[in-house]
């Protein structure tokens, strides 16, 4: 996926995503989300955070004992914003390709398919990912030793994509077909890989 591609999506996410945030009820805002132990509210507010520069993370980070989890979790639990200052935050974002220190360009696509998922799937809101988006962050994810390690914690897979031209894994593995949406959460950690499914019972004559 060439930069404007990824771009257009990450700014198209981020629209749709603020246009949701806006119907919420503000029980719903402190909803656990699939990020755990975060809300609704503080995962979106850790989208927010995605611009910040190296000035304001060295602060937090060195709070945080330079430990990655810990940085970002402070730094959305101190921030106070009201929801219609988190929704008009990511509205503003549009157009930019700011992304925060030692990330690859495709990174703010996958922060935002990823974390909509948090927020979407407990509020029992249907989401879809866009199927060429979520082929390349499925490809980045399989790729990444961290946050996130899939060849590392699912190892002996053979990943299929069931809807888009994706597959990744020995040849050999055990084999695991589903909709790219599916495989990107499993390689997130937010979905456990299927059980396979028991073979048809042959019948005797």
């Amino acid at each position: 996926m060439d930069s404007d591609t990824i771009w257009r999506n990450v700014d198209e996410q981020r629209g749709a995503l603020a246009d949701l945030l806006d119907t919420l009820q503000p029980e719903q805002w402190s909803t656990p989300s699939l990020c755990a132990g975060w809300t609704v509210r503080e995962v979106a507010i850790h989208i927010t955070q995605s611009h910040a520069g190296i000035g304001e993370m060295l602060p937090a980070a060195i709070k945080s004992g330079f430990r990655f989890d810990a940085m970002v979790r402070r730094a959305a639990l101190e921030d106070p914003a009201e929801p219609a200052a988190i929704t008009a935050r990511i509205r503003a974002m549009a157009g930019s390709r700011k992304r925060p220190p030692l990330t690859k360009e495709v990174d703010p696509l996958l922060d935002i398919l990823i974390h909509t998922q948090d927020i979407c799937i407990p509020l029992g809101f249907e989401r879809r990912m866009p199927t060429d988006a979520a082929v390349a962050v499925a490809d980045r994810l399989w790729h990444m030793k961290f946050p996130f390690a899939p060849q590392r914690d699912l190892p002996g897979y053979r990943f299929v994509a069931t809807d888009a031209d994706f597959a990744m894994g020995p040849e050999w593995g055990g084999l695991r077909e589903a909709p790219i949406h599916d495989l990107v959460l499993m390689f997130a950690r937010r979905l456990d890989v299927p059980d396979p499914e028991p073979e048809p019972e042959s019948e005797e004559d």
